[in-house]
């Protein structure tokens, strides 16, 4: 059958002569023929991603532009206002994603739908803040985010500015089915209609400098520090050059910036992975900093939704912090910063991601601000933001997840590296402006709630049944009746597929949460695990968050723990 589709490719009159000799060069590798033509590729709740070259199961302009059209086909059936909305579309720096970009906006003209082009990269959260600035009614971002440079990939927002989500999803999957392969004729891409594609005005990034600058904190201590301090900053040649040096020169904060990836290069060519959660990645920032006399070392991936840090220890060695670690300080630095001024809202709410860290719930309670848990994807905290905060119920303060996305204010529903990158590097000012170092702020934390390790352990998977066997392993967990994991007691299993937790009693309690294919056992002491297959790249994750009372028996309590899970999921 995938043998047919690669035939029937090779002998389309729509494809060039160097994407014909794309396809002549893998003629002999079944395999590779498999791959790419032995399904097409999935489209979900964080739209689609995957290597770059041709293919049914490949990011390419064919496969852009079919999801596009299928895009179209549903906001068609919404009415000619919701066309004339349109949609606004961004992309990063990656291999094809201005083409992938132009030739999204290229289908929804054709389409007789009003589509606005940044004219130049712009991050994630920028995009979500111009579905909202533009009213359109959706959005879209080509980016593979932090994957390796082979990588793009294609995702959809609602006109919250929040991705789509799964029911709107669905309805657009059913029509990108019905436009059938790729190459069909269903696909209308008219070049003659590209005149009609909007740019966006640049009064929209005017005004997000403007909303984001008054989510400032501490005015007083960054007007007597910020030109002082020595942060370094790497956008690792992402859409996070602009912004974010754009608003840390409004606010006044002086960085130092990695000359070598400052420039747009869709190789990646100084990292290995342009994932700023590695500290490899920050290299060249760190020997900046240590050049500079610097103490922070702070990095942005490719679409600026993730924020990355490293900072010296007592030591004087650097050490890389975890998204949990990040989150832990900007959530206390947010809290007590409001709770010092007064406006600490009695209505006020955090979210997380229930895989973050548990200290997040120590430090909520500790300011008596109810802390939310939703599934992974920042999505459903954007959706819990629209729930609450859209409604006037509640106060929106500020968000997370471990995997290095933060957000505070609601001007858009999506990761914010440009609003975490200043944030960090305001909360740097203030601790310096009274003496206290992020890393013994960071001690300070761990003496007052207990030390609490956060890791994640990810089993890669290949192939194309890739995601059926890592939704296997996590179905066969759920028929498995768990009391005691590395010799810790479990106090209730969640199963947020049913959204049922279950005590160590028997009894059955509802979960208020979307679905979610995952399994939570809550351990004695405010320990957890957790176990779920990745939504947007082939791997099992597991997440423990041990609670201990210091560092040692954390990491004895985390090694006896994961031996025993990884016994069990073999």
């Amino acid at each position: 059958m995938y043998k047919d589709v690669f035939n029937a490719w090779l002998e389309n009159r729509k494809l060039n002569e160097k994407e014909i000799k794309e396809l002549n060069g893998i003629a002999d590798d079944e395999k590779e023929i498999e791959y790419r033509f032995g399904k097409d590729l999935e489209f979900g709740t964080a739209g689609m991603r995957g290597l770059i070259g041709l293919g049914t199961n490949m990011m390419n302009l064919y496969t852009v532009k079919r999801a596009t059209q299928g895009l179209a086909e549903y906001i068609k059936t919404l009415g000619n206002k919701a066309m004339a909305r349109g949609v606004v579309i961004s992309y990063d720096t990656r291999r094809m994603s201005e083409e992938f970009a132009y030739a999204a906006a290229n289908v929804l003209v054709s389409n007789g739908i009003k589509a606005y082009l940044f004219d130049e990269v712009h991050p994630v959260p920028m995009l979500s803040f111009a579905v909202r600035e533009l009213k359109t009614v959706a959005g879209i971002m080509i980016t593979a985010s932090h994957n390796p440079k082979e990588y793009n990939g294609y995702k959809v927002y609602g006109e919250d500015g929040a991705q789509m989500s799964p029911e709107a999803t669905d309805k657009v999957v059913k029509f990108i089915e019905e436009v059938g392969d790729p190459l069909s004729d269903k696909v209308l891409c008219d070049d003659k209609a590209a005149k009609k594609i909007l740019k966006v005005p640049k009064s929209v990034d005017r005004k997000y400098y403007k909303i984001i600058r008054k989510l400032s904190l501490s005015p007083k201590e960054v007007k007597a520090v910020g030109k002082q301090i020595k942060l370094v900053y790497t956008p690792v040649h992402g859409s996070g050059y602009i912004p974010v040096t754009t608003i840390l020169k409004k606010m006044g904060i002086s960085a130092t910036l990695v000359p070598e990836q400052t420039q747009k290069d869709t190789e990646f060519s100084t990292v290995e992975v342009p994932n700023p959660e590695y500290k490899e990645t920050l290299t060249l920032g760190i020997k900046m900093a240590d050049f500079k006399g610097a103490d922070v070392v702070f990095g942005t991936d490719p679409d600026c939704d993730r924020l990355g840090v490293v900072i010296r220890d007592d030591k004087g060695e650097f050490l890389a912090l975890s998204g949990n670690q990040i989150g832990a300080l900007l959530l206390d630095y947010v809290l007590s910063r409001l709770q010092d001024s007064g406006k600490l809202n009695s209505k006020g709410f955090v979210v997380k991601s229930f895989v973050s860290t548990s200290m997040a719930k120590l430090i909520a309670d500790a300011y008596g601000v109810e802390l939310i848990e939703t599934p992974v994807g920042f999505k459903f905290i954007g959706e819990k933001i629209k729930q609450l905060d859209d409604t006037g119920l509640r106060t929106f303060i500020f968000g997370f997840e471990e995997s290095c996305g933060y957000l505070r204010g609601t001007h858009c529903r999506d990761k914010d590296a440009v609003v975490a990158s200043m944030l960090f590097a305001e909360m740097v000012c203030y601790y310096t402006y009274n003496n206290v170092s992020v890393y013994g702020k960071l001690q300070e934390l761990y003496a007052h709630y207990g030390f609490v390790l956060d890791q994640s352990v990810s089993v890669a998977y290949s192939g194309l049944n890739a995601m059926k066997e890592m939704s296997a392993v996590v179905d066969k967990i759920k028929t498995i009746t768990l009391t005691d994991i590395g010799g810790k007691k479990v106090v209730a299993t969640r199963d947020y597929s049913k959204l049922e937790r279950k005590l160590a009693d028997g009894t059955v309690e509802k979960i208020d949460c979307a679905k979610a294919n995952a399994v939570y056992y809550e351990l004695e002491g405010g320990s957890f695990i957790c176990i779920r297959p990745s939504g947007t790249e082939p791997k099992l994750k597991v997440y423990y968050s041990v609670k201990s009372a210091d560092r040692d028996i954390a990491r004895q309590d985390f090694d006896a723990l994961k031996s025993a899970f990884e016994e069990l999921i073999k």
